[in-house]
């Protein structure tokens, strides 16, 4: 099961309550006050792994606490911190404040951690307040609460290449013929109903490709769940595009599906509408499709690359494609980062 947005409430830990003692031991009946402080509370933290991929395991979390400090202890002894509660979450996801809307975090980075919040301080115990007049104090400090706050988690999946399409455009069977995914694949539209995450080696190469499931006219607005969907190829960094090349013979009918999809995606973000594709015509292997390729390359102006996700026909030149953009991109990223002096940020 997939789940890809979610809310829930942290609460950090309440910090220990100080102590209050007196030294004694034989022969020093009276002696000074020895009460310890009381332990931090324990902070709620969010960490980012790549071996979770959906956010289902916090379904039963909608609450998420962490344990309060303990109490300040006898001869000076400061209480135990309270554990952290820590909260593993998928890499490419984004939290954001409820109340505010406010985007508080990103975590984009394999092991990233972040603090949601912070326990309360623990309370002073009574050697806290002795004074040369006041040497018999009984008085303490009450830990302080922890910070709590509701937070909206979205989960955008990170992928380097993103297989968009009408349903039942053969983007799972692809995925599957690629990587070692399994996708659910039937010959019906919306036979995906949560994106799916592959992982494709080719030679020296080695990315990641996501299924995104069939988007629909109107999907930039939010229909058939267009913004669940859509949102997570906005970390990709090249779309394959696919194209049922056995649906119809009509170049035109064509055409205007592929600019269904392109408007859709230009509406949603401009980011998006940017993002560099490959165009793939799939089904080569029905007779018709081949023959009426020519003709759906002239009219949309650019290559169409034929494939057929079942026989695997031209997947290999298609791949070989995809690892060429890739390095194009590397090597222009490495690039500009040399030309501005950037350094990749150093992680504890």
């Amino acid at each position: 099961m997939f789940r890809d947005e979610m809310t829930v409430h942290v609460q950090a830990g309440r910090g220990g309550d100080g102590c209050v003692n007196f030294h004694s031991e034989p022969f020093k009946v009276k002696g000074g006050p020895d009460g310890g402080d009381g332990g931090r509370g324990g902070n709620v933290v969010f960490v980012a792994k790549e071996d979770v991929t959906s956010l289902i395991d916090l379904v039963s979390k909608r609450k998420i606490k962490a344990r309060p400090g303990q109490a300040g202890g006898v001869g000076n002894c400061w209480g135990k911190y309270g554990d952290d509660a820590r909260v593993e979450v998928p890499v490419g996801t984004m939290i954001f404040d409820v109340e505010t809307e406010e985007l508080l975090v990103d975590l984009t980075e394999p092991d990233q951690e972040w603090i949601a919040v912070y326990g309360g301080r623990g309370g002073h115990g009574n050697k806290h307040y002795a004074t040369a007049t006041h040497q018999v104090p009984h008085d303490f400090e009450y830990g302080l609460d922890g910070q709590q706050r509701e937070l909206r988690i979205e989960l955008k999946l990170i992928a380097d290449v993103g297989l968009v399409g009408f349903p039942n455009a053969g983007k799972s069977t692809l995925l599957s013929r690629c990587s070692s995914a399994k996708p659910k694949i039937a010959n019906y539209p919306f036979t995906t109903l949560s994106p799916q995450l592959g992982i494709v080696e080719r030679n020296y190469r080695r990315f990641i490709m996501a299924d995104i499931p069939g988007l629909i006219e109107g999907a930039s607005e939010g229909k058939g769940l267009g913004h669940q969907f859509l949102r997570h190829i906005e970390r990709t960094r090249l779309i394959l595009h696919m194209i049922d090349l056995s649906e119809t013979d009509e170049i035109p009918a064509l055409v205007d599906k592929y600019q269904a999809i392109r408007r859709e995606l230009e509406r949603f973000s401009d980011k998006l509408g940017k993002e560099p594709e490959i165009i793939v015509g799939n089904k080569v292997d029905v007779t018709e499709a081949s023959l009426i390729l020519p003709e759906l390359e002239e009219a949309l102006g650019v290559k169409v690359w034929p494939i057929s996700g079942v026989s695997g026909e031209g997947v290999d030149d298609l791949m070989r494609e995809v690892v060429s953009r890739l390095d194009v991109m590397d090597e222009a990223l490495k690039a500009e980062q040399e030309a501005a002096g950037e350094k990749k940020p150093w992680r504890p």
